[in-house]
């Protein structure tokens, strides 16, 4: 099996599932993120696109760096193990990030909504 024809599909899926998932994270998330952010839309936005921008440095960042094997491939089943396992792994770093967001995004919406407290004044 030609190793080079196995980066290039590597490539190809990873970039693809990396570019899904930012799309349908950076649509979907606007609406929580505006929640988040009190109605702020504008900060909201800008905050999404940032998202995006981070997600993809990270995860063609990350796929990049896993382009590499030191096996030889003579086999097809060779071939889709190798795929498979990379592919996974970018899998899991995508669903690891958006569980991270989640995560963070649902702690400040809860703070938002929790009423504010104010401190009883200091007797001098």
């Amino acid at each position: 099996m030609n190793v080079a024809a196995c980066y290039f599909v590597y490539l190809a899926i990873s970039v693809a599932l990396t570019v899904w998932v930012a799309r349908t994270l950076h649509e979907n998330g606007r609406v929580f993120l505006v929640d988040a952010f009190h109605g702020n839309a504008e900060l909201a936005d800008s905050v999404n696109h940032l998202l995006v921008v981070g997600f993809y440095l990270i995860n063609i960042g990350y796929i990049a760096l896993a382009l590499t094997t030191h096996a030889p491939l003579a086999t097809l089943r060779e071939a889709i193990e190798l795929e498979s396992t990379k592919i996974g792994v970018v899998l899991l770093i995508l669903g690891g990030m958006h569980f991270f967001n989640i995560i963070i995004f649902a702690k400040m919406r809860h703070r938002s909504t929790q009423p504010e407290v104010i401190p009883p004044p200091r007797i001098a």
